[in-house]
């Protein structure tokens, strides 16, 4: 019997390797700006074409390579960062397996120049799917410069596999956001289809987050900072009232490299435990500076993953290091270096100066007149509210028929008594349960329907008509709203904007990643925090996107409407639920919710009544 076992080939095992460090364009845009920070650049640029899928490169004006070191990068497990086991329990660079030019160099066509402050010449290499193609002298500026162009053209399932321009887009701009964050030391700019979208300055911590973030991250941040005989941490958290409802800026960088640890962030969430509603997240830009004995960071090729020795103690520090700066926070008095002087409330310091207060009195005031009057107006504007509060939840449904029932549902018109449509019997028709669910008497036994997923589906499918016909409801503000995102969700909303004008936002993008917005859907309460609403909608949008493939319009009826819809524990009024039960057996589909979660079912009374025997 034969042999079975062979060694593969290099060009195989590389592309093999490359499948675990290199996933996407990202992967590519995190390892070559890594390698340019370990080369000791002061300024590093990012330039892309078309998401990086027909060009990544990266320029720096670091140390640079020789003749033989370049063509040795290109090598599996060719590192200048370590030379025998025991260096990697001291670690002090971003990179050091020796993988990461390696694998990109087996998928891709990548050039390479770079020269050294101390040759006169540099070196320009083109290699291609691991093989040199060319090898030759060439006059360059100090630094290292890597072109990678056509990703993945040997390996065409890993490209067919790959998402919409848009979408890498914005996973290239995380991976430079969370470099560029740990390194305000250091200048970098990314160039985007012949387009700069960033231009960082050297500076501070502080400078860099709100230079990438926006200006309205200066009055956002706490500043909080542990210094133990464990770890330096350092590093911002955001205050309590600007926490969205989804996971946006939160970091944790250790000794110059991003981490993902679930572990510490239940620390932080917990420190915020009492001060945020539930389902909202804040911010936190969290830096740790330790030995890197203490610490292991040879787990997974990607490096996001790190063991710490005294995890447990750390864990501690961290939330008492946040408690401590919300504290700090809340207890300090503001000085606001900007009041207008002849806005100044404060008591005059002469005393001679204080007037002391006088008493008016009315004449003719009539407390009896003026009770009756006001007693007849509120019930005018009580009984006005009333009479018209079913056109505020006057539904639309397809087609030019208008009647909801003679639309299609699961439940027949008849299962509903005539309480549900007989106005004076409203207060015995309805009873809302447990802040959840309206239950309601019907001839089968009792209805009982999920408030917010029954909001949830008459939203969809309301939104979803709109998408459709291009039919917008809007209600103007009467001040625009200014808004700013980071920058991978500003190129989400830029590629939704269309579909958002259509649902009824008067949005526009006024420069770069700021947004001005003239009017909002008309189903949204004035109130709403429209910058709030918007960071959820998009994140709502982000994950349903990466779990189902649907077209844009399903995915942001759908984004909308989970944001939109009554929440559970919500009290309402009797018309309020009148106007859920109407909208909702007007829908085309009733029984669920958009999120495929039950919406009505029917107790019957042999069930009620099995309960008491």
């Amino acid at each position: 019997m034969p042999d079975n076992i062979q060694l593969l080939p290099d060009n195989v095992a590389n592309q093999i390797a490359a499948g675990e460090v290199i996933q996407r364009p990202a992967s590519v845009v995190k390892e070559l700006m890594e390698n340019a920070v370990d080369s000791g650049a002061s300024h590093i640029k990012l330039i892309l074409k078309d998401a990086g899928k027909t060009l990544i490169k990266v320029v720096d004006n670091g140390y640079g390579m020789s003749e033989t070191d370049a063509r040795l990068s290109i090598e599996r497990h060719a590192t200048s960062k370590i030379s025998k086991a025991d260096d990697l329990f001291s670690i002090n660079t971003i990179g050091f397996r020796g993988e990461a030019l390696a694998s990109i160099a087996a998928i891709s066509h990548m050039e390479v120049k770079t020269r050294r402050s101390e040759d006169d010449v540099g070196v320009r290499l083109v290699i291609e799917g691991s093989h040199v193609k060319e090898q030759e002298p060439e006059t360059v500026s100090q630094g290292t410069t890597v072109s990678v162009k056509n990703l993945f053209f040997n390996v065409p399932a890993r490209r067919n596999f790959l998402k919409s321009d848009k979408a890498e887009y914005r996973h290239i701009i995380e991976q430079f956001q969370r470099v560029a964050l740990v390194h305000p030391n250091l200048q970098f700019s990314l160039v985007n289809n012949e387009r700069t979208i960033y231009q960082l300055h050297k500076g501070n911590t502080k400078n860099r987050i709100v230079e990438i973030f926006g200006d309205s991250y200066k009055k956002r941040l706490i500043p909080v900072e542990s210094d133990t005989s464990l770890a330096k941490i350092y590093g911002y958290i955001g205050k309590p009232e600007y926490a969205r409802k989804k996971r946006g800026e939160q970091y944790f960088f250790v000794n110059g490299r991003f981490i993902k640890h679930p572990y510490f962030n239940h620390a932080i969430m917990d420190a915020f435990a009492d001060l945020l509603p539930e389902g909202y997240f804040p911010s936190y830009f969290i830096y740790f500076e330790l030995p890197s004995e203490r610490i292991d960071v040879n787990i997974h090729p990607t490096k996001t993953e790190v063991k710490f020795r005294d995890q447990k103690a750390l864990y501690s520090i961290i939330g008492s290091m946040v408690k401590q700066g919300i504290g700090k926070f809340n207890l300090s008095p503001s000085i606001d270096f900007e009041v207008d002087p002849s806005m100044d409330t404060r008591p005059p310091k002469n005393p001679s100066e204080v007037t002391p207060p006088q008493i008016h009195i009315d004449p003719d005031y009539n407390p009896f007149k003026k009770q009756g009057e006001q007693q007849q107006m509120d019930q005018f504007r009580h009984k006005k509210n009333v009479d018209n509060w079913d056109k505020l939840y006057k539904l639309t449904p397809r087609g030019e028929e208008e009647n909801p029932s003679q639309q299609q549902t699961a439940f027949k018109a008849e299962h509903i008594t005539s309480d549900m449509d007989n106005r004076n019997q409203q207060q015995s028709g309805f009873l809302q349960a447990m802040g959840k669910f309206i239950i309601s008497n019907v001839k089968s036994g009792l209805m009982v329907i999920d408030q917010h997923a029954a909001h949830e589906r008459i939203l969809y499918e309301r939104f979803i008509h709109r998408l459709e016909r291009k039919k917008q409801i809007s209600q103007q503000q009467l001040f625009p709203k200014n808004v700013t995102f980071a920058a991978g969700d500003a190129e989400l909303v830029r590629e939704l904007l269309d579909e958002l004008r259509a649902v009824g936002f008067d949005i526009k993008n006024s420069k770069d990643n700021e947004f001005v917005i003239n009017g909002m859907p008309a189903d949204m309460d004035e109130n709403e925090d429209v910058e709030g609403f918007l960071d959820s909608m998009i994140e709502s949008y982000r994950n349903n996107q990466m779990k189902v493939k649907s077209s844009k319009n399903i995915n942001l009826a759908f984004a909308m409407a989970k944001n939109m819809a009554v929440q559970q524990g919500k009290i309402l009024t009797n018309e309020e639920m009148q106007a859920i039960i109407n909208n909702l057996f007007a829908c085309d589909v009733p029984d669920w919710s958009p999120s495929g979660k039950l919406i009505v079912t029917i107790i019957k009374p042999e069930e009620l009544e099995s309960k008491f025997k």
